[in-house]
């Protein structure tokens, strides 16, 4: 089975108004209006794919756009059957390869009182403030939502090794931008070599695009941790030469030879001619003619 593959995932009405950021009265007059393909039905219980996720950010994009939700009706009829509509059918195009998210990351709800038993005394103003700005956590009401729950318990864990919390924070906002900078550079790389110029996008084009996202995934992943890891092996061994080094050299001032060594041997030696304190080779015994 190949490890990097991903279980797509499945959402309740409620969960896939709250991941398209529409409330669920609003995705539910878009079915009604036949805006999103039918849900799979498992008994009374409706699911709904990332394919709907993606529609409805497609349709939240083309009402920004000024479109109605008439005319954007009528866009995607005319895209299921091949034809194009406006220019923007590599918008509609394209919902199938955007549908899966990059992040599996799956968020997690706290109480106030259940954030503090992850980090304890490290609760403070100051840095539930950097929480905010970093945007590790977002207030919903009564509640706190933290963005991942990998993020959440790594953060604890560290926390619990005598790591400060804010320390944490401050080294999450630097790693934040670094991603943000290889993001950047992937995203460069795969529209000038993948995706090319997307005027004109048929079905077919925007099939090819899908495939080829769907097997770069976990390509970059893979860059990123092995590139990591290796990193990691190169910073974590020179730290540790640099202590190795510091803790076996001599202290200043001495010669770092114990009394009896050969550095002491070669100092009672006799002295070789003026100016030269190298010790001297004894010389062999002359040769005697045989009789």
């Amino acid at each position: 089975m190949d490890d990097n593959a991903t279980v797509p995932r499945e959402y309740r009405v409620e969960e896939l108004a709250e991941a398209a950021g529409i409330p669920v009265r609003t995705l539910r007059f878009y079915r009604e209006r036949r805006l999103l393909p039918p849900p799979r039905r498992e008994g009374r219980i409706a699911w709904y794919s990332e394919d709907h996720l993606a529609r409805l950010r497609t349709i939240s994009a083309l009402l920004e756009r000024g479109h109605t939700l008439g005319g954007i009706a009528e866009l995607i009829a005319a895209w299921e059957q091949g034809r194009t509509l406006d220019g923007v059918a590599e918008l509609l195009g394209l919902e199938g390869a955007l549908a899966i998210p990059w992040s599996e990351e799956t968020p997690v709800r706290l109480s106030p009182q259940e954030l503090a038993d992850y980090f304890g005394e490290d609760i403070s103003p100051e840095n539930l403030t950097d929480s905010l700005e970093i945007g590790y956590i977002a207030v919903d009401g009564e509640q706190v939502v933290h963005v991942s729950r990998r993020l959440l318990d790594a953060s604890a864990a560290l926390v619990r090794e005598g790591v400060p919390l804010s320390a944490v924070l401050a080294a999450g906002r630097e790693v934040r931008n670094h991603v943000d900078a290889m993001a950047d550079l992937f995203t460069q790389v795969i529209k000038s070599h993948v995706m090319g110029d997307l005027t004109g996008l048929t079905p077919g084009d925007a099939h090819r695009i899908a495939e080829s996202l769907h097997r770069l995934r976990p390509l970059a992943k893979n860059i990123v941790d092995a590139e990591m890891s290796l990193a990691m092996d190169r910073k974590v061994r020179a730290e540790i030469d640099t202590w190795m080094r510091s803790h076996t050299e001599p202290p200043p001032g001495t010669h770092g030879d114990a009394p009896g060594t050969a550095h002491d041997r070669d100092a009672d030696a006799a002295p070789g001619p003026a100016g030269d304190e190298r010790p001297q080779r004894p010389c062999p015994p002359p040769l005697t003619p045989e009789p």
